[in-house]
Formats: C-alpha cells, structure tokens, sequence
C-alpha cells in the first residue's frame, strides 16, 4: 500500500490527541476494557462505510445502506421465526442485502438515474417496508452464537479469557484489508478509481462502467447485511429503527476519510482512520453523557468541516505563497 500521506497523518494526530484528552479527563478511558469496548462504535459503521468508500470512489453513493441494514435484519429475524437455523438466518440476511444492491445498482446503471435520487428512494423504500412489517414491535429470541458474534471477543472463541479483542472489530479489520488490496493492488481497483475520475474515458477505455458500478452496489448490499448480523447479535433484537441515520455517519467517515466527493480520489487507510477517530470520539461524549441529538449535531459539523477543508487548504496555500 501506498505510504500515508498527509491528510492520514492528520487523522492519526487527530486519533492520539482525542485519547491523550479524554484520558485525561474522563476516569478508565484509557483502560484495555473500556478501548475494547470503544470499538462498538467503530466497526459496524466502518463496514458500511468502506462500501461507501468505493462507491462515492467510483462517482457514485448509496443513502439507502442504513435501511438495507434494517431490511437484512428483519429477513434474519423473519427467517428465525419460520424455524432456520444460524446458517439459513445468515444466507436470508446476504440475499436481502444484495437484492437490495442489486435493485440500486438496475436503477442507476440500466435507467441512467442519479444515485443519490435513487437511494434516497429506497431509502424510504427499505426503511418502510421494515416499519410496515414490524410496527412498533421488535424480533427477539435470537440464538446464543448470533449474541457471541455480535458481543464476543477473541477469547470466547480461543478459550483464552485475556485476548479482549471483539470478534467485530477482527471482521472490520479483514475486511478493510480485503477492500484495501482490492482497491490499491489489483487492475480492478484502478479500474475504480479511472470510472471515478472519468467515466466517459473509461467506457471508450473499455472498461465495462456499468458492470463495475453495479458490482459495487451489490457489494455495499452485502456489507451492510454483515454489519446488520454483527449489529442485530450485539443488542440481541431487530427494530425497525436499527441503525437509523447511519447513512449519515459512514458518509461523514468516507469524506472526513479524504475521499473525494466528486469521485476518482481516496484511500481505505485513511477511512479506517476517520472511523476509529469518529467512533472513539462518539464513545467519549457517550461516557460524557451527552445527548444522541447532540452527538448528531457534531457529525454533521464533521461532514461540512471534512468537506470545505480540502477546498480552503489549498487556497489558504495560495494566499501565503
């Protein structure tokens, strides 16, 4: 992979002051249990967010992930209900997910529609159906080895009570290695990059545009189905508000990331990066107790600061040169 540059050594400053104060002030944040624990708030939202990544990479974004995440969930919940077991449960999550994708992707590539109206449209579309089926009850009653993947470390798994390290965050980190070789290291990764920067150069390239972009809004389909399995075992139920407004959240991580809005520019590292930042940074306002509608102010700071700096940079170079 390429050697970091320099908005990645900003985001780790950022990461070390953010530990260096909170340490400070806020008694056992600093312990081993309570950085274990800081990593809920880390890995769920990076899963999407690296979907996210290649996508708004590629030109295009996917606003209706978090209510895809609702939907995986529901056919999981669904799928107990009937009687399957763990496996069935899972394979009705990643096909809810990448018929999900794979409507999105139809839409944008076949109909030549905008991403950002279509998703908008299933957005409304996935979180609805999920409100209709559900109303205001919730699934529960899931088994004990969906609780273990979504609230279990490493030393469940090994019989090894010292390794804390959750399961989640050790699937976040296979995957952000995945995605990151597949996007830094392989043809089909610069392909992505080429699509995003010209899609029209591409196609006269011979790229296959269209096969690409859907690919990856089925792929984003089935990250958010593992993000929802992940989530659904850790709070043990599925709702028709899971993970609501989390679309928000992983645009906010892929832009504060120094991916290019426009498309055709950022990397993985530094996506990770801008999800441990904004996830450690949410878990100590949480042992502030501050307000979630605060907490949705300030990611939403996040995204507008993410997004001028990298226009005022370099005009501010500019104007002392």
């Amino acid at each position: 992979m390429k050697a970091l540059g320099m908005w990645e050594r900003v985001l780790i400053a950022l990461i070390v002051a953010v530990y260096l104060v909170f340490g400070l002030g806020i008694e056992g944040f600093l312990s081993p249990y309570a950085i274990a624990d800081s990593t809920t708030n880390i890995s769920e939202k990076a899963l999407i967010a690296l979907a996210m990544a290649l996508l708004v990479i590629a030109g295009e974004i996917d606003l209706s992930i978090a209510a895809t995440m609702a939907l995986c969930s529901l056919a999981m919940g669904s799928a107990m209900q009937a009687g399957a077991g763990l496996p069935v449960m899972l394979l009705a999550a990643a096909g809810t997910g990448l018929a999900c994708g794979a409507l999105n992707g139809w839409l944008v590539t076949r109909w030549r529609l905008p991403a950002i109206v279509v998703t908008i449209g299933t957005l409304s579309l996935y979180r609805g159906l999920a409100l209709v089926v559900l109303g205001d009850q919730a699934i529960t009653g899931y088994p004990e080895a969906l609780s273990t993947l979504g609230n279990g470390t490493l030393g469940d798994l090994l019989g090894v009570p010292a390794l804390i390290v959750p399961i989640e965050f050790v699937v976040m980190t296979v995957m952000a290695v995945a995605v990151g070789l597949f996007l830094h290291r392989t043809v089909h990764g610069r392909r992505v990059y080429a699509i995003g920067a010209n899609a029209t150069a591409s196609r006269f390239s011979g790229i296959a545009v269209d096969r690409y972009r859907f690919g990856l809004f089925m792929f984003a389909g089935l990250m958010a189905a593992l993000a929802a399995v992940l989530l659904t075992g850790r709070i043990g139920s599925t709702r028709p508000n899971l993970a609501l407004g989390w679309e928000l959240d992983a645009v906010t991580i892929v832009i504060l990331g120094g991916v290019a809005i426009e498309g055709g520019r950022g990397s993985i590292v530094g996506t990770v990066l801008a999800a441990v930042l904004l996830g450690c940074f949410t878990f100590a306002l949480g042992m502030l107790n501050v307000s979630g509608i605060v907490m949705s102010m300030i990611v939403g700071a996040l995204l507008v600061v993410s997004m001028v700096l990298p226009k005022l940079v370099p005009k501010l170079r500019k104007a002392h040169a």
